[in-house]
């Protein structure tokens, strides 16, 4: 039976492994250079690697299997064929055209996908498509790596939580072809010498705190978020999904001392009264101190904005602090907010959103450059420069039936480095709301300090 060690020599036999003076592409100088690729080009090498990569793995844990691009996909699809493992295949970029997709294959939200990598250096390659994988809704525990280069990405992953199962490491390499005679105790050392000062360690970009917030996010509305979320030691806005003035006044009364924004959706009230709703829900703003936050999700174009936000029966321009707006329409259909903030919808957290990252990277340029706008709606890390608000939160973790995709605070907090969570069904569908403001405050809160 073949050894390991016999199954290297074999790959080493396509020079994949090579040792002198090379320059990485982070500048620094090697003394060797991996290069996987012609493994691919011998089926019989490509099978047995396959194997012995799948011997490794609980593979009962996994529904899907991915390569890293490009040089782990021929891996990634020789081990699906060996294993039954289905196989979806991760681009570099979204096509820019047709289905503008991501990822390539058949799966399901939820499924369990095995990520394979050739080689493992700092391990930036996997921290760039493991956010995309699961953007998706799909779940990534383990990475399998073919070769360590044993300079800290195994670590830096494994900090995150990620199970990295590597089948060959640089130092178990030397060994073995020092043992045959491929390499002097000279190169060896030189090698070795490299590895231990030459371990790339990465320093953690810190989520920025409120106060550090206040500095550079120069909006009214932002500065006073912010502020009042200082004060309250709170980061919850309630979504006040209800039908009738009176139980939006009883919610927005139980809960107002826990919150630094009540959001409301004013047409879906079937008594709405300029005098009897609003002038008493400003009342109970200014008494518990938090802000308005209309959701009325513009979408149209600039003229047609206007007339929605300050003319009609809601005449929203005259008590809302801030307003949700879609970007779809472009840069100037955001020019007719100017009393008030916008927070843009950059991402949906419905199941089936058409929100993708193609499309929220333009979103969040336009985000970015126009001035009516201080924060974004979504369900992925956005720049500092705006205050992220994530919906679709509830301690349950789990799914309405209708689509929408929940998240935990201590998720939102530690994975999307969310600023404020958007709570609904969870406190206004609860028994006792104001005790599942505070539940909800005190999470939010201790999963913002855990952040940190």
């Amino acid at each position: 039976m073949e050894t390991k060690k016999e199954f290297f020599l074999e790959c080493y036999k396509l020079g994949i492994i090579k040792f002198g003076r090379f320059t990485l592409k982070s500048g620094i100088e090697s003394p060797f250079y991996v290069d996987l690729r012609p493994l691919a080009s011998d089926p019989k090498i490509l099978k047995k690697l396959a194997n012995y990569l799948l011997d490794m793995l609980p593979l009962d844990n996994f529904d899907l299997i991915c390569g890293v691009p490009y040089a782990a996909l021929p891996m990634a699809t020789a081990m699906s064929l060996e294993s039954y493992l289905p196989l979806i295949i991760k681009r570099k970029e979204a096509k820019q055209y047709g289905t503008k997709k991501i990822l390539e294959g058949i799966f399901t939200k939820g499924q369990n996908c095995l990520l394979v990598e050739d080689v493992i250096t700092s391990g930036t390659s996997l921290l760039e498509t493991i956010p995309e994988i699961e953007n998706e809704g799909i779940t990534v525990s383990d990475i399998v790596v073919v070769l360590d280069r044993q300079q800290g990405g195994k670590e830096i992953l494994e900090n995150k939580g990620f199970r990295v199962h590597t089948l060959f490491t640089i130092s178990e390499v030397c060994a073995m072809l020092k043992e045959e005679g491929h390499l002097t105790d000279d190169e060896v050392e030189r090698i070795n010498d490299f590895l231990a000062g030459n371990v790339v360690r990465f320093e953690e970009e810190k989520r920025l705190s409120y106060e550090a917030k206040l500095d550079i996010c120069d909006h009214s509305v932002a500065q006073k978020l912010l502020q009042i979320a200082i004060e309250k030691k709170s980061n919850l806005i309630v979504s006040a999904d209800v039908t009738t003035t009176q139980e939006l006044l009883e919610l927005a009364e139980k809960v107002g001392p826990h919150i630094v924004a009540l959001k409301t959706h004013v047409d879906i009230l079937m008594d709405f009264d300029a005098d009897e709703t609003i002038l008493p829900l400003k009342d109970l703003a200014t008494k518990y101190n938090f802000l308005l936050m209309e959701d009325r999700k513009f979408a149209d174009i600039g003229n047609t904005q206007e007339l929605q936000f300050t003319y009609g029966t809601y005449r929203i321009s005259n008590w809302a602090d801030f307003v949700t707006a879609q970007v779809i329409a472009g840069y100037e259909s955001l020019d007719c907010f100017r009393n008030v903030g916008v927070a843009a919808i950059i991402g949906m957290s419905s199941n089936g959103t058409l929100t993708d990252a193609n499309y929220r990277e333009e979103a969040t340029k336009i985000a970015l450059s126009h001035p009516n706008v201080f924060g974004g709606v979504s369900q992925n890390k956005i720049p500092n420069e705006l205050l992220l608000f994530t919906p679709g939160i509830n301690l349950a973790d789990a799914g309405d039936g209708k689509g929408q995709q929940y998240n935990t605070p201590h998720h939102a907090f530690t994975q999307l480095e969310t600023d404020f969570i958007i709570v609904g069904r969870g406190i206004y569908k609860a028994d006792d709301a104001e005790q599942s403001a505070l539940t909800y405050k005190i999470a939010g809160w201790k999963a913002y300090e855990g952040s940190l």
